[in-house]
């Protein structure tokens, strides 16, 4: 959306698409050590996390850590490749990511978190390609993308809750209830309407729009056929989520794409002409 925006070259959000994305990955598996090493305990409370390798016992805390030291240190490898604007704001995320874990032993509210944790991205990718957050535009991209989160890891939640009542374990699953199908609809449609208006923000056509589109029917498909009450049923429903993001993503590429083709391209004559007013 930021190249879009700016109308970069397509070299420049390929090149930072894939830092970002390497990023990701070295930092969102940095996350699920980090979430490991405090949750073994309650993991051998729950019988879908039992068979975790910390949980097990196949490695010690002190493997844990200094394997999460190489993550760190790959993930600063790729923040250092941004400008220092980014690296700030990359390195602020560090204390989400580490407090994460611990949100769901204190509030109902871990979904939250998480979702403030796995969505720095909004933020930080705007910020890597323009060289500062556009935040009119970024804030409702990034609360949108927040409670999608909300949505995906409440269906998730569901998978666990029971274990997770006798483990003391406390999430969005259990505290919505059998209220849950009508809250993640609430959520749902307040996702799409604040990605939609990030997009009216910045200029965005019609192809973003028919992506956020069709993120919603796939969101209102997982609401409506999801039974709460069945562990594979949720674990279909939270893996169909995936497609939410897949659609908006791809609705914005092509968008991006439409609008690379539709711009004017220097005649060769005027291209001369210019370098002879620059000389």
């Amino acid at each position: 959306m930021a190249a879009y925006n700016l109308h970069l070259p397509l070299s420049v959000p390929f090149t930072y698409i894939s830092l970002c994305g390497i990023g990701a990955l070295i930092m969102r598996s940095a996350g699920c050590t980090i979430n490991d090493m405090w949750d073994q305990n309650l993991d051998k409370a729950v019988e879908r996390t039992q068979n975790r390798p910390l949980a097990r016992g196949d490695i010690t805390t002190k493997q844990a850590v200094g394997f999460l030291g190489v993550q760190l240190m790959g993930g600063l490898a790729v923040l250092t490749q941004m400008n220092w604007y980014t690296i700030f704001l990359g390195a602020s995320s560090l204390s989400l990511v580490t407090i994460y874990p611990l949100m769901k032993r204190i509030t109902y509210w871990p979904q939250f978190v998480l979702g403030l944790t796995f969505n720095w991205g909004a933020l930080l990718g705007w910020s890597a390609v323009a060289g500062a957050v556009n935040w009119p535009i970024c804030v409702p991209l990034y609360a949108g993308s927040v409670l999608w989160t909300l949505v995906y890891d409440t269906v998730y939640a569901h998978q666990d809750k029971r274990d997770d009542v006798s483990a003391g374990i406390r999430s969005t699953a259990l505290l919505f209830g059998d209220k849950t199908q009508p809250i993640l609809s609430a959520f749902s449609a307040s996702s799409l309407a604040l990605i939609s208006y990030s997009g009216y923000l910045n200029g965005q056509g019609l192809p973003f729009y028919a992506g956020v589109g069709l993120a919603g029917f796939q969101l209102a498909r997982v609401i409506r056929e999801t039974n709460w009450e069945d562990r594979q049923s949720c674990w279909k429903g939270f893996v169909r989520c995936g497609w939410v993001g897949i659609w908006v993503w791809a609705g914005a590429t092509l968008d991006y794409f439409l609008l690379l083709a539709n711009e004017p391209t220097k005649e060769p004559d005027a291209v001369e002409d210019s370098k002879v007013v620059e000389a």
